[in-house]
């Protein structure tokens, strides 16, 4: 008998006079009820994290977007970005070439309004993760009725086979001085628009 065999036979001896009976686990935290406001939650948690938050209508999308750009010429939505703007679609670019783009403008999958947090699962008007790292400015749009209350509600909506990058506020970093830099993992700022 080899060491492996019989450690597991020692296992399965210490196991087999053992209560297999299931242990409960309490779930009540799930139970929460959702804050009053998840939208408005949700803008002042994105906006502690120092990104850029706007609300809008959807007929303001252009001129947000727009404000929001300000003076960034080198701009690139995703293929299946539902609204019409006049900016070139990412056709594959390289890293290198989209480390030259001043700014990508995406959809979200959904919004966390306890966490501020932004959660892309790259389907259309998403972008492929490399579009949405690269960039200086990540200016993302999700609709109100795409945020939800806690991170249990996203995980219960989100599809777990696809890709997802959790986003909240701009990427930074710290020393151990604590001197925060940003855009070290990521783009460096990071505009909301919450249309709806």
């Amino acid at each position: 008998m080899s060491a492996r065999e019989e450690i597991l036979a020692a296992v399965r001896g210490a196991l087999a006079g053992a209560d297999r009976a299931d242990t409960p686990v309490p779930r009540a935290y799930r139970d929460a009820p959702p804050p009053a406001d998840v939208v408005g939650l949700f803008v002042e948690r994105a906006a502690d994290y120092r990104a850029h938050v706007v609300r809008c209508a959807e007929a303001d999308v252009p001129a947000a977007v727009a404000s929001a750009l300000g003076g960034l010429t080198r701009v690139l939505v995703p293929p299946g970005f539902p609204y019409p703007l006049p900016i070139p679609v990412d056709a594959g670019e390289s890293t290198a070439e989209l480390d030259r783009v001043d700014a990508v403008v995406t959809t979200a999958a959904l919004a966390i309004a306890t966490t501020g947090t932004l959660v892309l699962d790259h389907t259309d008007g998403q972008g492929r993760r490399a579009l949405t790292l690269l960039p200086d400015t990540h200016l993302c749009l999700v609709r109100t009725d795409r945020v939800v209350p806690d991170v249990p509600a996203a995980i219960a909506a989100l599809d777990p086979r696809r890709p997802q990058t959790w986003i909240s506020g701009p990427s930074a970093t710290s020393d151990i001085e604590l001197n925060r830099v940003e855009g070290v993992h990521g783009p460096r700022n990071l505009h909301i628009l919450v249309v709806g």
